[in-house]
């Protein structure tokens, strides 16, 4: 049986992570410090506290394989008519940038920034949801997520 302060404990731990759009690496800092200081406490604080963590580094993992594969394609697609002697000399000219060039730069960039976006509003509807479960006494596991800490 969770008690209240373990259940608010675990849903403050969720909603920490929500602390990104306002701190840089505060879905990181917040959610460490606050199981630290409560996982020899709990074992629902524990738990929640690993999940929390194996999903935020899942998408961090997820946002990183996205840049990866979206950033070669579009230097591709910018880079793909110039040859290495006008890098050299510096007359590449954006007038070389055509319209089929231009598309598949568009396309590129839409895509992964709908992907990303997606991701995004995807990650916060979870972290509500979990937050809502934890609140509940529930326990609770993050589809999507990778589990690093076990």
């Amino acid at each position: 049986m969770t008690t209240a302060t373990e259940k608010s404990t675990a849903t403050v731990l969720h909603l920490s992570t929500l602390s990104q759009y306002f701190v840089p690496f505060g879905n990181y800092f917040f959610p460490i410090l606050i199981w630290a200081f409560r996982k020899d406490k709990s074992e629902f604080v524990d738990y929640t506290g690993k999940q929390v963590l194996n999903f935020q580094l899942s998408m961090l993992l997820y946002s990183v394989i996205l840049a990866a594969i979206a950033i070669p394609m579009l230097l591709y697609s910018v880079f793909s008519n110039v040859t290495f002697q006008e890098l050299e000399t510096g007359s590449f000219e954006l007038k070389q940038l055509t319209a089929g060039n231009l598309t598949g730069i568009a396309m590129v960039a839409l895509t992964a920034i709908f992907l990303f976006c997606t991701l995004k509003v995807i990650e916060f509807f979870l972290i509500i949801y979990a937050a809502v479960k934890t609140s509940n006494g529930e326990q609770y596991k993050y589809p999507l997520s990778i589990s690093f800490l076990k």
